[in-house]
């Protein structure tokens, strides 16, 4: 146990050395692991639907951005009925999340799901939480001006629903936020994981404090968790459920992983929606 404890000291020391610049960049590239792969059959899923390009300036570079999406219209009310935009998490690019996408159309949304910057066809680059949590607000204001008169939700998957929690803290006009397999903060995350004891929330650079943003939220919340999620913590979902004080629902799909959750779920998750959200 000695020799683990000065492993791990002479680790966090070689963490700190290396500067401030070189660690910001590690965490980046931990955090979000930017790509342009999607996994399994997504991409043929994808196919079917429709490509956006969102393009803006970068206050938080200076450079210009172009960000690429996915559209898909509801099956019904298409030109009526709500829109979703969806934030997708780490590692896989917006394709990789097809199947929830089509999910989602399915409860009745028109579906925007945007790649960040460094992932995909977008804006090559390394991600931050800065420019997570702009490429967000250009697609909300994207989605804003092409249908200024459908309710619009927020939708974010895993790091996507710190990004999610982010916009729907900003904005107010949200009908609802949606956020599975989320956290409340990246500190807590690694808190919880084997070497959780190290003292590292310090040299964070990269945090998403959710449950320091969530009750600025003015539209219903719904938090959804897999009950087998070994990646996130179900105990987070619900610390970020608790911390909210508007009108909220949680629902821990039993045998939901981190992946499989909307999947096992989805009849729960209908439920869910249509009920919190009025949505028929």
């Amino acid at each position: 146990m000695k020799r683990w404890m000065l492993f791990a000291a002479a680790a966090l020391a070689a963490l700190v050395s290396m500067g401030c610049a070189t660690l910001d960049e590690r965490q980046r590239a931990w955090i979000f692991q930017p790509s342009d792969r999607s996994w399994g059959g997504s991409a043929d899923l994808a196919r079917e639907m429709d490509d956006v390009w969102i393009e803006f300036g970068s206050r938080v570079t200076g450079e210009p951005v172009k960000l690429h999406g996915l559209w898909m219209p509801a099956a019904q009310h298409a030109a009526t009925g709500p829109v979703l935009l969806y934030l997708h998490g780490a590692r896989w690019n917006v394709a990789g999340s097809a199947p929830r996408i089509r999910r989602m159309q399915e409860l009745g949304f028109s579906v925007l799901a945007i790649d960040y910057r460094g992932f995909g066809k977008s804006t090559p680059g390394l991600p931050s939480e800065a420019m997570a949590y702009e490429d967000a607000r250009a697609a909300w204001d994207w989605l804003a001006a092409k249908h200024p008169k459908r309710p619009r939700y927020v939708f974010g998957h895993s790091l996507g629903g710190a990004i999610a929690i982010d916009l729907a803290a900003q904005v107010d006009d949200e009908q609802g936020t949606i956020v599975e397999g989320t956290f409340t903060s990246i500190v807590d995350v690694a808190a919880s994981m084997k070497w959780g004891w190290l003292p590292i929330g310090a040299f964070v650079t990269q945090r998403f404090e959710s449950v320091k943003k969530v009750d600025k939220i003015g539209s219903p919340l719904l938090v959804v968790h897999g009950s087998n999620d070994n990646l996130i913590a179900s105990d987070l979902g619900r610390r970020l459920y608790d911390a909210y004080s508007g009108r909220k629902r949680f629902l821990l799909v039993e045998g939901g992983s981190h992946h499989s959750t909307m999947s096992v779920g989805h009849g729960l998750y209908k439920d869910a929606v249509k009920e919190l959200f009025d949505l028929r």
